[in-house]
């Protein structure tokens, strides 16, 4: 036989207490952890070669000048994130946390309008501008008319403003190269980020230690990024990825230009 009678430091009070209040934290705890939160998880997304096609069209169709042949590429590079309508969960944010592949950020600050509907129109607006300035830049840092020579760029459904730079370099170099005869990129593939004005400033992006894993899986081993993102830009960075900061149209040209001639290249 056993003795039933539980000891009585078990059944006093205070014990009682603390196994409640215990259960109560448990039980909290478990519906938090599947409670939908106001953030989204992004990852390294889908990379586009600016020179060549994307979803089997080109993605620059440039009339009213004669076009190169081209080696090498230049490819812009998103991040993937969840749909502007879906929360994730306490769990969920947490294993992302701990994941260099995913990362954690407010829905505000990847979905500025809560409506997914006026989300999506708000990032196609913003990849139209950024195409017309990406084609304005390069333009006018050719010298030419924009009356003569028109330009098409064909990204699908990729929103957003961040492929500015890499758009306008590659407009640059199906016209001319490195001026003397030459590729920019040097046969290399090269990837990056960047907004870019109607005058060629290259302006920040959000996102970028995603980006910079998104283009060395893809095979880039050069990565041009906004010159004040340098610090983000380092963290998580692929050992086969070499970053080099730009603040204008002219100064990824020159970059390029100084990475395939050997010549001195600014670093992060």
């Amino acid at each position: 036989m056993y003795d039933t009678k539980l000891p009585k430091a078990l059944t006093s009070p205070r014990t009682r207490a603390l196994a409640l209040c215990g259960a109560l934290v448990v039980a909290l705890f478990a519906v938090a952890a599947f409670v939908p939160l106001p953030y989204t998880l992004t990852w390294p997304g889908l990379t586009a070669d600016t020179l060549g096609t994307y979803q089997d069209k080109p993605v620059l169709t440039i009339t009213g000048a004669p076009l190169r042949t081209t080696r090498g590429e230049l490819r812009m590079v998103t991040i993937s994130a969840t749909n502007p309508g879906e929360r994730t969960t306490f769990w969920r944010s947490l294993q992302a946390w701990f994941d260099t592949d995913e990362a954690v950020r407010p829905t505000e600050s990847v979905y500025p309008q809560s409506n997914p509907a006026k989300a999506e129109e708000v990032t196609a607006q913003q990849m139209a501008e950024s195409q017309n300035s990406a084609t304005t830049a390069a333009l006018g840092y050719l010298h030419l008319s924009p009356d003569q020579v028109k330009v098409k760029v064909d990204l699908g459904d990729v929103g957003g403003p961040s492929a500015g730079q890499m758009l306008a370099l590659g407009i640059v170099e199906k016209l001319a190269g490195d001026g003397k005869g030459g590729d920019l990129t040097g046969g290399m593939k090269i990837a990056g980020t960047g907004t870019i004005d109607d005058q060629g400033t290259i302006g920040a992006v959000g996102g970028v230690p995603l980006k910079t894993q998104a283009a060395a899986r893809d095979g880039a081993t050069v990565f041009l990024v906004p010159r004040g993102e340098c610090t983000d830009a380092k963290v998580n960075k692929p050992a086969s990825l070499r970053l080099v900061p730009v603040g204008t149209l002219g100064d990824a040209v020159s970059a390029l230009d100084a990475l395939k001639s050997g010549g001195s290249v600014p670093s992060c």
